[in-house]
Formats: C-alpha cells, sequence, structure tokens
C-alpha cells in the first residue's frame, strides 16, 4: 500500500508541476528520454540477471501477445457492427492491443507486488509490448495511418536493434552468470531507483484530459476492453491452464494496463483520430488507478 500510495504521490507532483509556467514544455520528453537512455536499462541490467529461466517466464513472454490478437479482433468487430471510420478503427488497434506496461507498468507492479516482480514484467513489455509496437504498430500505421510508411524487415529491425531496453535485455542475458563488482551494482542500482518517480512525474506532465462526444462511444467500449475485458479473459486462461506463481499474477496484471503512451504518439502522428487517442490514454492512466488494484484482488 505505501508503495502505491508513492505512486500516485510522484503523479500529482506532475499534474502540480504542469501549472509552472517556468517549466520547459518539452520536459516531459526530456524525462522520457532519461528513462528510455538510463533507469530503464539500468533497471534491465539489475533485475534481469536473477531470473530462473523456467517455464513461467513462457507465460509473461507470450501472453502479451495472445491478448494483442484477442484485442485486435475484438476491435475490428466492433468498428464492423458500429460502422467506425478509418481513423477510429487505426487509433482503436493501436490503443486497445497496447499497454503501458513499461512507464505504468513497472511502477504499478512493484507497487503491488514488490521488487520480486519486476523483472517478470520486464519480460512482459520487452518481448511482448515492446515488439508488438515495433512490428504490429508499425503494421497498422501503414495500412490506416495518414502519414505512415510501409513497414520493411530493415525498418523494424532498426527500431528493435536500436531500442536502449531491449540492448540492454540481451546484453543481461548475455551477461547472467557474470557478477558484476559491488560499485557497478551501487551504480545500477541508483540508477533503476530513479525509474519510478520520473516515469510517474513525466506521466503526470503529460495526462490530458480531452472529452468530445463525438468519440465517447469508441473511447468507452476501447477502455472496457482494455481495463477490464482483456485482463480477465487473461486471467480465465491462465486459471483454465492451471498456471499459478508470481510470473503468472504479474503477467495478468500486466495485461489490465491502459494503453500506452508510445502507441498513442505513434496514432497521433499518423493521424489516426487524435482527439480519440488523447481521451482514451489520459482517461486510461485515471482510471487504471481504480481498475488495477481490483484486479490484483482477483488474482491474488
Amino acid at each position: 500500500m505505501e508503495n502505491f500510495i508513492l505512486t500516485i504521490s510522484f503523479l500529482l507532483i506532475g499534474l502540480l508541476l504542469q501549472r509552472l509556467p517556468q517549466l520547459p514544455k518539452d520536459a516531459a520528453q526530456t524525462l522520457n528520454l532519461f528513462v528510455i537512455y538510463v533507469s530503464l536499462p539500468a533497471l534491465v541490467l539489475l533485475k534481469v540477471p536473477q531470473l530462473e529461466f523456467s517455464r513461467q517466464l513462457l507465460v509473461p513472454a507470450l501472453l502479451p501477445w495472445g491478448m494483442l490478437a484477442v484485442s485486435a479482433l475484438a476491435v475490428l468487430l466492433l468498428a464492423r457492427a458500429l460502422a467506425w471510420s478509418r481513423e477510429i478503427t487505426g487509433a482503436l488497434l493501436l490503443l486497445v492491443p497496447l499497454g503501458n506496461t513499461s512507464f505504468l507498468g513497472i511502477p504499478m507492479v512493484n507497487a503491488f507486488f514488490g521488487e520480486a516482480g519486476i523483472p517478470f514484467a520486464l519480460i512482459y513489455d520487452q518481448f511482448g509490448s515492446f515488439l508488438a509496437l515495433a512490428t504490429y504498430g508499425s503494421l497498422v500505421v501503414a495500412i490506416y495511418g495518414s502519414q505512415g510508411e510501409s513497414p520493411t524487415l530493415r525498418t523494424v529491425g532498426k527500431k528493435i536493434g536500436t531500442f536502449p531496453p531491449f540492448l540492454a535485455l540481451l546484453l543481461a542475458l548475455a551477461l547472467s552468470s557474470w557478477s558484476p563488482p559491488e560499485p557497478v551494482t551501487a551504480l545500477l542500482e541508483s540508477l533503476a531507483a530513479t525509474l519510478v518517480p520520473v516515469v510517474m512525474i513525466a506521466v503526470g506532465l503529460q495526462l490530458t484530459l480531452r472529452l468530445n462526444r463525438e468519440v465517447l462511444a469508441p473511447m468507452g467500449l476501447g477502455l472496457a476492453i482494455k481495463l477490464c475485458l482483456a485482463p480477465l479473459l487473461a486471467l480465465l486462461a491462465v486459471k483454465t491452464m492451471g498456471l499459478e506463481g508470481l510470473a503468472v499474477q504479474v503477467a495478468v496484471f500486466e495485461a489490465g494496463m491502459p494503453p500506452m503512451v508510445s502507441a498513442g504518439a505513434l496514432a497521433v502522428v499518423a493521424g489516426l483520430s487524435p482527439k480519440l487517442t488523447a481521451a482514451m490514454v489520459g482517461l486510461g492512466i485515471l482510471l487504471s488507478f481504480v481498475t488495477l488494484p481490483l484486479l490484483f484482488q482477483l488474482i491474488i
């Protein structure tokens, strides 16, 4: 509970900082870059070598792809039944399947499951959400976006191969049997400790809530799938298969994260219903502070 209160406090600090005229407009982007290039790679290098490889790791690695398939299918069926425009359909195909499993997911996993759950959250994010954003996200933009370029193996491979946390993951896996000197460990711990406060303050700085009548229906249905239906289906699936353990619990919890901020940015750049995108990302984060504690109670 203490970690959860701290997480919310950092978010509120970010919201308050929005009102400071002295703050640069790109402050949130600067904090995001710090997380991508420093905090998250340090956390990966620190936590991934602690993993004991077993069949349990397949759940956080594969579950996000299952959730992506189910969520995308649900959006396509609703788009056809309700005659949504290509812009709305494309936005929902990005925002519903792709969750905020890193920037919000890791702090929330830390708040509810403690540090023991972080390595599994990293597996879910890097082998699931990030790869899905680079591959599936590029495909959606190419098909539905007004400014998207057709994805190629080269462009997708470049996105993956130049993403600092993913490079850190590969390095951590390669050095899993190596014990770093104490000063290196201390440095990684200090840098990794910045992730939660910096991420949540950045989220608070970017949080907007712009509701528009035109997007209320697709927004409501999209968030219902993302925050409720998807995690409940994930929980039902693991229960049916008799899967248990912390890795499984964290994977189901990550399946309930709100829409990914990066996916929202991609949707806006591609001209996919910016009003819907902003509303889903902003309201999704706020609602997740209600839905995630409820989901946690169902998981444990």
